[in-house]
């Protein structure tokens, strides 16, 4: 959700003629039915004959992996059989397949899957109910309060909270080092699921997230998150992230807070990543202190691309004290080093 979410993922290059940089391990199927036409490959072929049933042999940088693949012997030819046609050539660099790398990936039990439904439903539920209160105040809300919107985020604390409250317990620690509603701040919080945005929320501060595009076509919740003041962005599109850069100036001159995830996206594997200076910049530019949010937990509950399942857990939010500064560097790797921190801590 930070205006600098567009990182570039490395993919596969041609005939792995260079190493493959990627945070995780990948796997490749290769056909064998079509041949080996890739002549910087031929290696990998050679290897794969020399290594007996079962085995593993490595050819360079690449592990290759034979014990689906069987030979049919004829007195004319040597044939793949029908059974296996493929080959499963798994990276190995440095840091790519370590333990580590990843959540573990448990059996999902079917309790977890039922709480997903449940929370699902339950969240539909009460947002339906409560954009009714939104729709009905947000002329007034316009009138008196456009940039804060503090009745918005208040309808959404109360959807935040009867979404959470059944299904895990939020610890929340520093609550007095969060500034009054009426101070313009810039929040910066580490990603790592779905539900940063749901315990966020339940914290009660009137700050504007900032969102990808797409998201604003979904009944319901777009339309609540047009009328709270969301700042949309398109992730790959250069010109939307300086707009969505000035959009966050503009409302924090005006009163207004603004959140930022500053690693772009959601962690897959719980460590923190590198800080974006986006939002950083907002806050060397207009003046205003950066308040940083550390969470642990939620990735172990609704972990990135799992969305629909819900495991058994409890969330742990730190709340810092303010940081001042005027240089956009040294308020990053300060925020960073904060989070980063706690996060040693509390693993």
């Amino acid at each position: 959700m930070d205006v600098a979410s567009a990182r570039g993922v490395s993919s596969h290059p041609p005939y792995y003629s260079r190493p493959i940089c990627s945070s995780q391990s990948s796997l490749i199927r290769i056909p064998i039915n079509k041949g080996c036409r890739f002549g910087r490959v031929s290696s990998l072929s050679t290897s794969l004959h020399a290594a007996p049933r079962g085995e593993t042999r490595r050819a360079g940088s690449v592990q290759l992996c034979n014990r689906s693949i069987s030979f049919a012997h004829d007195k004319n030819s040597r044939r793949v059989s029908e059974a296996a046609r493929t080959v499963t050539v798994r990276s190995d660099l440095s840091g790519a397949a370590t333990p580590e790398s990843t959540y573990p990936e448990p059996e999902i039990k079917l309790s977890s899957r039922l709480r997903g439904i449940c929370f699902c439903i339950n969240a539909g539920i009460s947002a339906i109910v409560l954009i009714v209160l939104m729709f009905i105040g947000h002329p007034f809300v316009l009138l008196f309060d456009r940039y804060r919107r503090k009745f918005h985020h208040f309808v959404a604390k109360l959807w935040a909270s009867i979404s959470i409250y059944p299904f895990y317990k939020t610890d929340i620690q520093g609550l007095e080092n969060l500034p009054s509603s009426d101070t313009p701040c810039v929040y910066v919080s580490n990603h790592q699921s779905f539900l940063d945005i749901y315990t966020l929320l339940s914290l009660g501060q009137s700050y504007k997230f900032i969102s990808k595009t797409g998201i604003f076509v979904i009944p319901v919740i777009g339309w609540a998150m047009s009328m709270m003041g969301v700042v949309p962005l398109k992730r790959m599109d250069p010109r939307s992230q300086v707009d969505c850069l000035k959009r966050c100036m503009e409302l924090v001159k005006k009163g207004a807070s603004v959140f930022f995830f500053p690693e772009g996206t959601r962690s897959k594997d719980g460590r923190l990543g590198p800080f974006k200076k986006g939002a950083f910049t907002v806050a060397a530019k207009t003046g205003v202190p950066v308040v940083p949010i550390t969470l642990m937990g939620t990735g172990k509950i609704m972990p990135t691309g799992s969305e629909g399942i819900l495991n058994h857990g409890s969330v742990r939010v730190i709340i810092h004290k303010p940081i001042y500064g005027s240089k956009a560097d040294v308020l990053c790797d300060e925020a960073r080093n904060k989070i980063a921190e706690s996060m040693n801590l509390l693993s």
